[in-house]
């Protein structure tokens, strides 16, 4: 079976737009461990970021073809767990 080149153009876009939600996500979810790290009495911040990261994280699963989870306006579970055990481990 051949594909054409418009398929395969939509196919390489469609990695791009993974790729850089991943990045995204990535990205936010390094600076939220930064910040509870660093600053872990720092709640507005984190919210901020949190809800990046949660806005980052929705995309990709978007992307991906996974359902719309509902915006919980809070860090994931496994996120915040990592967070406390880096601040615990700066003590």
């Amino acid at each position: 079976m051949r594909h054409s080149r418009f398929e395969y153009a939509r196919l390489a876009a469609a990695q791009q737009d993974v790729s850089r939600a991943e990045a995204d996500y990535e990205r936010f979810r390094n600076a939220y461990l930064e910040i509870a790290r660093n600053e872990p009495g720092h709640e507005v911040g984190l919210a901020m970021i949190g809800a990046d990261m949660d806005r980052a994280h929705a995309r990709l699963q978007a992307l991906i073809g996974l359902p719309k989870l509902p915006f919980p306006h809070e860090p994931s579970t496994v996120v915040r767990r990592e967070a406390l055990r880096i601040s615990e481990d700066d003590d």
